[in-house]
């Protein structure tokens, strides 16, 4: 199960990435990743139904923890499909809208408040009611959804774990999209950044981004935006060539700053993740 699970959620996180990079237009994406979602649900629930579990665990730990991480972007994604097209144009309308959008989020937490409290603080002396199939008790604040649900690949808990992870992700897109529009309110006044880093460290940056083709598809010449990180960070780089030439000439790791950026943001994306 687990091998199963984990590829298939690598391969869906994987296909879903590209096309948030890849498609501009929102709607179309969200579409096309909802799609993805629901396909990728039907094989998990085909899998799960013929193999079935090997025991009481594994199958509190796929409801409790593998079904939700799905189905919390399928809630998120749809939910943000409804926000994008019923989401009027003008400014003031449009905060009232994704405040009354933020309450309802309050209003699902102050509904759900002790189990909340259960699945934060990682307990566990329920699982066996709420995460078994066929265990539920109409005492623990079921939703209607659990009573309409396939019980075959539902218990009475699981929508309520996916729908309590995708809120927190709602409630930062919504709190995204207030302060983008309370800055577009503001005249813009952007304080010029002066880059502190060494000039290996910016050369390491530009080449990297150049050889990704990030730019213009591509097209620029090296010296073009090397002459841009200069004028837009405030830094005179010199012969930025021939501190190329020294950083392909290291022995040993030629790409310490991007090393670093990567295991500084992975460190803190870990850090984040433990909260």
């Amino acid at each position: 199960m687990e091998k199963f699970y984990n590829e298939t959620l690598h391969k869906l996180e994987a296909v879903i990435n590209e096309l948030e990079i890849e498609v501009d237009c929102p709607l179309p994406r969200i579409e096309a990743v909802i799609e993805l979602i629901v396909n990728c649900l039907s094989d998990v629930k085909e899998y799960v139904l013929k193999r079935g579990f090997k025991n009481v665990n594994e199958e509190i730990h796929f409801f409790k923890c593998q079904k939700p991480a799905i189905v919390s972007k399928l809630i998120y994604y749809n939910a943000i499909y409804k926000i994008e097209t019923k989401k009027p144009n003008e400014t003031k309308a449009l905060k009232r809208y994704l405040n009354i959008e933020l309450k309802k989020l309050k209003r699902f937490f102050d509904n759900n408040l002790e189990f909340y409290r259960y699945y934060r603080t990682k307990n566990s002396f329920l699982d066996e009611k709420l995460f078994v199939r066929g265990k539920h008790d109409i005492k623990l604040s079921l939703d209607t959804y659990y009573f309409e649900a396939d019980h075959s690949f539902s218990t009475s808990h699981d929508y309520k774990v996916a729908k309590i992870i995708a809120n927190d992700l709602i409630q930062v897109y919504l709190e995204d999209q207030l302060y983008n529009t309370r800055q577009a309110d503001k005249p813009l006044d952007l304080q010029k950044l002066k880059w502190t880093g060494s000039k290996a460290a910016i050369t390491e940056l530009i080449y990297a981004l150049h050889y990704q083709g990030v730019f213009d598809n591509g097209s620029n010449d090296i010296r073009i935006i090397a002459k841009y990180f200069e004028s837009t960070f405030n830094i005179d780089l010199g012969n930025f060539y021939q501190t190329y030439l020294e950083l392909r000439t290291r022995k040993m790791n030629r790409t310490k700053f991007l090393d670093a950026l990567r295991d500084g943001l992975i460190k803190k994306m870990d850090e984040q993740d433990e909260k």
